[in-house]
């Protein structure tokens, strides 16, 4: 059959679209929109129901932060990892108009909590006290940060933000290989610490595919949907909590429950290269930690050496040396301990860290040790990204701290108690699960809120929103989220591509470079090697969820290959 001859307005059509992409226009720049490009809202999390059950809330009118209350309670019920009532985090927001605010709801030690509760008699740590038992606990931070942050930015009703959550736990979901795997792989622990309870236990195990419910927790839903703030941390739910803690000679009262309130702190602001970073404050060491790192390396032509080349990865593990060095002194709870955070933050002093790097050989970590200035006074979270219609964003890194937290389940209320003491300095200078080391400044005390790694972040560009990122992933989440935003405005990776690329770690003790595989080519660790820096493989470094606006408006998303993680938008 004869072919049909090509008018010239085909001819033209053809032509720009050839042009176009060659030129990268699937980033949107025929004002069309793209696979994975998205006009009027963003939700990226690590469960595909509870993206599905922020979107939802976009779609019905509501803002970011209903959204997120949405995907927090969902999270609950699909994410048991991590994803909590238990448990407590951090939010960093910023309007469309562009003003910003932080809200920390981060847990807080009982008020019985004594500096050596973890010590024996001759002073050495517990094994495990801090950990997997009802002493690991502290007091849980979600539910008030939901109801505080709905209170102050919400449109829609409470209730239609937390049905989402119940008609998940009581009508069931259906179970990702992972999700299998992972409640597979702690069954034992589960059994062992909740004697006479079934939580997430299935005689055979489970599988991809099984519908998991949850009667128990949609009831505990139901009374956060009906009584607010007071159907967690009064009434039933309470009463609960404290006779599981009266189970296992706990020491967190109804009275600590009753006197938790989240905190509304002012945003750690920093700047590197043109874009304002705006990020999380103590009792975060994020956010003063992120814009160390930024600082520390914006004088270096990361964009020349290239994505991860010896000399990028070089400079980095530097700062990073020198960051987690002043993390493990200065930083702690604000509302008992005076954090340094401008003579941090200031340039000159950050800057003046880096001097006594030198390209031939490895600064060991017992050279480095924390920063001084003048007039000083002595791997399981889980992240969400959203952005709505009008261009409000929030982003909120929330936590039980260990993988299924302290693995406790309260007896009739179906969800895990955190074991976020841990993050705690049990005893100076004796590294947590992590890695991590600490001090005073982080020492144990009644009400207070021990330190954190979270990270959650919104970028500007000019004036406008740029980027929304964060990471779950313990001592690694500074590093992932840092190397994130280089990948993004260094290496001009797209949202996907810097949330995928493979990372590495540095946190000065153990002095040692912690590597995913393929991270580095065999070169590159060579040329490392011989002036005297070691590696060590592991598995998955973070699990980040990002969101960035391109030049041509659209919200183009990131969900981490190395989770369920889901990036939805309409």
């Amino acid at each position: 059959m004869k072919q049909a001859p090509i008018s010239i307005f085909q001819k033209i059509s053809f032509s720009a679209l050839v042009l176009c992409l060659t030129a990268g226009c699937v980033r949107g720049q025929l004002g069309q929109n793209v696979s994975g490009q998205y006009r009027n809202g963003m939700v990226v999390c690590a469960y595909p129901d509870a993206s599905q059950a922020g979107l939802d809330i976009l779609k019905k009118g509501g803002n970011a932060v209903d959204a997120a209350v949405a995907v927090q309670f969902a999270l609950a019920v699909t994410h048991p990892q991590a994803g909590n009532l238990g448990g407590g985090g951090f939010m960093v927001y910023r309007s469309a108009s562009g003003k910003t605010n932080t809200l920390d709801f981060r847990e807080k030690a009982p008020g019985q909590a004594t500096t050596n509760m973890y010590l024996d008699s001759a002073g050495n740590i517990i094994p495990d006290k801090s950990l997997y038992t009802h002493f690991a606990s502290g007091v849980p931070g979600s539910v008030d940060g939901m109801v505080q942050a709905h209170k102050k930015y919400g449109k829609l009703k409470w209730a239609d933000l937390v049905q989402p959550a119940i008609n998940l736990a009581l009508n069931g979901f259906k179970m990702t290989a992972r999700l299998a795997k992972d409640i597979n792989g702690d069954n034992a622990q589960f059994v062992a610490l909740n004697p006479g309870k079934k939580y997430l236990q299935k005689e055979g195990g489970w599988k991809e595919g099984d519908i998991l419910i949850q009667e128990d927790l949609g009831h505990t839903l139901e009374l956060i949907r009906d009584k607010g703030r007071d159907g967690f941390y009064d009434g039933k739910t309470a009463d609960l909590i404290v006779t599981e803690m009266q189970r296992g000679k706990g020491i967190m009262t109804k009275a600590d429950l009753q006197n938790y309130h989240a905190v509304w702190r002012n945003p750690i602001i920093g700047g590197y290269k043109g874009y304002k970073i705006i990020t999380m404050p103590p009792p975060s060491s994020g956010g003063i930690a992120l814009v160390q790192l930024l600082k520390s390396v914006e004088g270096y032509p990361l964009k020349r050496w290239g994505f991860n080349s010896d000399s990028t990865v070089q400079v980095i593990v530097e700062a990073e040396r020198r960051v987690y060095a002043d993390r493990s002194k200065y930083l702690g709870d604000p509302d008992f301990y005076k954090v340094p955070v401008d003579s941090l933050l200031n340039t000159k002093y950050i800057i003046g860290r880096m001097a006594n790097f030198k390209w031939d050989a490895a600064t060991p970590s017992t050279a480095i040790q924390p920063g001084s200035f003048v007039g000083y006074e002595s791997d399981q979270t889980t992240h969400y990204s959203i952005v709505d219609r009008e261009g409000n964003a929030v982003s909120i890194t929330t936590t039980l701290n260990d993988t299924f937290g302290s693995h406790v389940f309260v007896g009739g209320a179906g969800f895990l108690l955190n074991n976020e003491m841990d993050d705690f300095s049990s005893k100076p200078g004796v590294p947590n699960m992590y890695g991590l080391v600490g001090g005073k400044a982080n020492s144990i005390q009644p009400n207070k809120r021990m330190l954190s790694s979270m990270t959650p972040t919104i970028v500007e560009k000019d004036g406008k929103l740029f980027m929304v990122v964060g990471t779950p992933g313990g001592a690694t989440i500074i590093t992932s989220v840092f190397q994130t935003v280089l990948n993004v405005i260094e290496f001009d990776k797209s949202m996907q591509g810097a949330v995928s690329a493979k990372r590495f770690h540095h946190q000065w003790l153990p002095d040692e470079v912690a590597a995913e595989k393929d991270a580095l080519d065999s070169i590159t660790v060579q040329k490392l090697q011989q002036k005297g820096y070691k590696f060590k493989n592991r598995g998955a470094i973070g699990r980040v969820d990002g969101i960035l606006k391109t030049q041509w408006g659209y919200y183009e998303g990131g969900a981490d290959p190395r989770g369920d993680d889901t990036k939805l938008g309409w």
